[in-house]
């Protein structure tokens, strides 16, 4: 079988939505899946990838790291040494695959594929020009055009590997029956909702019957506290990625912002109420597959502008929001599991979610 390295530079959840196209290359070679240290736990969960790489690179992040010759050299060496007989470079549109095409030829890699607006000299031998779409569709794609085609039977939604964890053993303290999650964090603060704006909508989500759980990352935590407020069960700080993928698998809904956690959930397969801000296009980057609600201004003075920081005071675009038009969302994406409410008893158990059909899934 033939070795095929599989590049995607950036998070978690940029690695989770190249899944269905690495499951597509995986039917016919081994696939090494070369990513970035803030992307290697998604790496690691996904279908079809034989081996992970994880290397800081210089050139992608919100921090990338000072360009460090003798590591550039290093991965090089472990590159050459791996004989891949192909590549194919993952990125976003607003990025370059060319410094990664650099690499692999100078590593000996004879066949690299991408989406590049930039003129390749010999660095590529295909080249995409980039259209319209969202960006699972824009990597199945170049997979495609490379001569790996999906399984018909795929239905090409995210996915992780199973099993996961049974949530409540996996994180003690979960509610016994049907729960929200929210995550109220992401790590661009334009794409988040004000603390205040997320605890609103918590509570209104508690005073409809629903319990509710709150996650976070480690440095989230103080977040978290004051958005859980007492009412819901804060899991800030206490889940790693297999575990917040149990969670999520576990929960009816999640209300969450443009961010990696709304990708996981989609990768599990649960429902999505997305708080999404229009700095990124809503087209390439709301969750894909899963059923989907996506609230908030989508005109606003901030769209398209990829801003890290609401450049409109107030961030309009999200506190905008009603938060009873966010218990609506809940309600009608989750409406095979209702909240148990007040003084109703709360049963186990989960809703199967329909998975759809069709290639390209609606969402």
């Amino acid at each position: 079988m033939n070795r095929v390295l599989v590049t995607r530079l950036d998070s978690d959840g940029d690695v989770l939505l190249a899944g269905p196209a690495i499951r597509a290359v995986a039917r016919r070679a081994e696939v090494t899946l070369l990513v970035s240290p803030a992307g290697e736990q998604a790496a690691r969960m996904l279908p079809g990838v034989a081996e992970v790489v994880a290397w800081s690179c210089p050139w992608s992040g919100y921090t990338p790291p000072p360009v460090d010759a003798p590591q550039i050299r290093a991965l090089v060496d472990l590159l050459a040494a791996s004989r891949f007989d192909a590549a194919l470079v993952l990125t976003s549109a607003h990025q370059s695959p060319l410094p990664a095409a650099l690499l692999l030829k100078l590593a000996g890699v004879g066949w690299v594929g991408a989406i590049s607006a930039d003129y390749p000299g010999s660095l590529l031998d295909l080249r995409l020009r980039d259209a319209p779409g969202h960006e699972v569709q824009r990597a199945l794609t170049l997979a495609e055009a490379a001569g790996y085609a999906p399984d018909p039977a795929d239905d090409l939604r995210l996915a992780v590997r199973r099993p996961l964890p049974d949530p409540r053993v996996a994180v003690p303290g979960l509610p016994a029956g049907a729960y929200v999650a929210v995550h109220p964090g992401a790590s661009v603060p334009a794409r988040a909702p004000t603390p205040d704006h997320a605890a609103r909508i918590v509570k209104a989500l508690a005073g409809s019957g629903w319990p509710v759980v709150v996650t976070g990352g480690p440095q989230e935590t103080a977040l978290t506290a004051e958005v859980s407020a007492g009412i819901a069960v804060d899991l800030g700080g206490r889940t790693g990625f297999t575990q917040l993928a149990a969670v999520l698998d576990g929960a009816s809904c999640l209300v969450s912002g443009n961010t990696g956690p709304a990708h996981l959930a989609a990768a599990v397969g649960t429902p999505v109420v997305s708080l999404f801000a229009p700095v990124v296009p809503r087209e390439r980057w709301a969750p894909w597959g899963v059923p989907l609600r996506v609230l908030g201004e989508q005109a606003a003075p901030c769209a398209g502008s990829r801003a890290r920081q609401c450049p409109v005071p107030g961030h309009p675009c999200l506190s905008g929001i009603d938060p009873d038009a966010v218990v609506a969302a809940v309600a009608e994406l989750a409406a095979g599991a209702r909240p148990p409410g007040p003084g109703r008893a709360r049963s186990g158990g989960r809703t199967p979610r329909g998975r759809g059909s069709g290639r390209y899934p609606e969402r």
